[in-house]
């Protein structure tokens, strides 16, 4: 019973090890992607370098670090034992990683050139933009908490107290970085709107149905390839 209860206890910090890693490595690509391609098109940066670390050093780390608290996942013990010299970044999370990194740069700078074309200003495009990434982050969050199977369990979602108080720590200080005056002057952001930040959460949930669909199709993948070859 010991040795089951440590095999466990080590499954379920090398899976919030890969979920940690899972969800830091999409932001910053999609950050870094979003940057890149503005300045290859000759464009307005979507988050100006200090929005950026604002994002980094507050939302990103609060976030990430509650998945330090993950509870073992219900299959954890049905797993076959990994190989011993099994690479971090397999195939799978490499191509996560890639595929979340696109959907961010497509939600952020989606954002930012379409405030764009109804008039707003930079420093409202730029805010859009930053609370967008902020809300993608928090959805994606409750998405990386399952690597392989459904994350909209509602019994689930309460499985870690940690979680909700981190996702309240960042809402609060987006908040504060969106409406106080003087986080306005020093980060050069502006107050959101109730249809615009209406608008926002929608790209949020947009993109959690997105990764929950892909998760459904690599299990059902899966399955089918189980199922042909015990056929075989």
């Amino acid at each position: 019973a010991s040795i089951a209860k440590a095999v466990r206890e080590g499954r379920t910090v090398y899976d919030n090890l890969k979920k940690a890693i899972l969800f830091l490595l999409p932001i910053n690509g999609g950050e870094s992607l979003s940057i890149i391609a503005a300045v290859m098109a000759g464009m307005t940066l979507p988050i100006t370098p200090l929005q950026i670390l604002w994002i980094n050093m507050v939302s990103s780390i609060a976030l990430a670090l509650s998945l330090a608290f993950e509870p073992g996942e219900e299959n954890a013990m049905k797993r076959k034992p990994r190989q011993r010299d099994e690479k971090m970044l397999s195939g799978f999370l490499v191509w996560r990683i890639s595929f979340v990194s696109l959907l961010f740069v497509v939600g952020v700078y989606g954002m930012f050139l379409w405030t764009q074309s109804q008039g707003a200003s930079i420093e409202q495009s730029r805010t859009y933009a930053v609370n967008t990434l902020v809300v993608m982050e928090v959805f994606y969050l409750f998405n990386v908490r399952c690597l392989n199977s459904a994350s909209w369990s509602i019994k689930r979602w309460f499985t870690s107290s940690v979680v909700f108080i981190s996702i309240g720590m960042v809402i609060l200080l987006q908040l504060i970085f969106t409406y106080a005056p003087f986080m306005n002057t020093l980060f050069e952001s502006t107050p959101i709107g109730l249809r615009h930040g209406t608008e926002i959460i929608a790209v949020g949930i947009v993109m959690y149905l997105i990764l929950e669909l892909e998760k459904w199709l690599r299990r059902f993948m899966s399955n089918h390839h189980n199922v042909e070859e015990t056929l075989s």
